[in-house]
């Protein structure tokens, strides 16, 4: 194990510990790194495909469009 030294954003830590339910920051980040080492090519691709069959169901595309349009 390396010992190093980083910025981190201490809302975000936060959030990432209470989601992850852990207390440390190192036992978050650990964390945090074995579930993004976990993810596959394959789930990230089944999950985009997910999202492309079901988006209508959660997005309003409407919405979507005009906030682009207006710059937002």
């Amino acid at each position: 194990m390396s010992r190093t030294v980083i910025d981190v954003d201490d809302q975000m830590l936060a959030f990432a510990q209470q989601q992850l339910g852990t207390t440390t920051k190192r036992d978050t980040i650990n964390r945090a790194l074995t579930i993004a080492a976990a993810i596959s090519a394959d789930d990230r691709a089944r999950a985009l495909r997910w999202l492309q069959e079901n988006a209508d169901d959660f997005l309003d595309f409407q919405v979507l469009a005009d906030r682009e349009q207006a710059g937002l």
